[in-house]
């Protein structure tokens, strides 16, 4: 679905990718993973075509995104810190996202979120009194809300109490199995545990690899995902 090939990328002197190529195929929850200043976000913002690489290409679906923009309308993205205008309601903000995206109709639209996080009991709130967790939890749904083919969620689950973060890791499994494409960052390995099928772990901006959860703790010896990559993780500082 979407492919990524000799990505190259530097600010200056500093190169923050250095030669990425990978295939990321629907069906999948892969976690990107990797030291601070590893190139996590830039390989990101790439890809949302916020960031042009000097070198390489991205495709989506077999087309070349440079220049274009329609593809984005099959991406839900959720950015680590939510930033909305702090004067609107929450349904306002709803109601103006599906405006914009001219798409009201309700056999496209998921209000799973909505639902489950009971915005609809605050929707008079203005954003702008809210808390963090509560401005994770509109902004979540606002990722989910156009039903896209590909999620990239950069940690996801900052600021949610315990339930709220159990009932969007059961949304990104339930999303998953409808053969969706999801590509997660987070600093909570047993989060990712629980919901990615894959980690690719960047350092230094290369791609060092992309393996299954199963295979990293085979491969290391450790029962669990937060002890392989602190294994992997202390191997390359040495």
């Amino acid at each position: 679905m979407i492919s990524v090939h000799n990505l190259h990328k530097s600010f200056g002197k500093l190169k923050v990718l250095d030669n990425v190529s990978i295939n990321l195929e629907p069906g999948n929850v892969v976690a990107l993973i990797g030291p601070n200043g590893s190139g996590k976000t830039t390989f990101i913002r790439s890809i949302l075509g916020m960031v042009k690489p000097e070198q390489g290409s991205i495709l989506y679906d077999g087309e070349e995104i440079l220049n274009a923009w329609k593809y984005r309308k099959n991406i839900g993205y959720m950015p680590q810190l939510a930033k909305f205008p702090e004067r609107i309601q929450i349904k306002e903000l709803l109601d103006m996202m599906k405006d914009i995206r001219n798409n009201n109709n309700t056999d496209h639209i998921d209000e799973e979120l909505i639902e489950l996080f009971d915005l609809k009991k605050i929707y008079h709130k203005r954003t702008g009194t809210l808390s963090g967790g509560t401005k994770q939890k509109v902004s979540a749904a606002l990722t989910f809300l156009f039903n896209p083919k590909v999620l990239i969620l950069d940690e996801p689950t900052t600021g949610l109490d315990p339930v709220s973060a159990e009932i969007l890791k059961n949304k990104i499994t339930k999303e998953q199995a409808k053969g969706k494409l999801v590509l997660i960052t987070s600093h909570i390995l047993s989060d990712i545990e629980e919901v990615a099928s894959h980690v690719m772990y960047l350092h230094e901006g290369k791609l060092e690899f992309v393996k299954s959860i199963e295979q990293l703790k085979m491969e290391t010896k450790e029962i669990s995902l937060n002890k392989a990559i602190v294994k992997i993780m202390q191997q390359k500082n040495k």
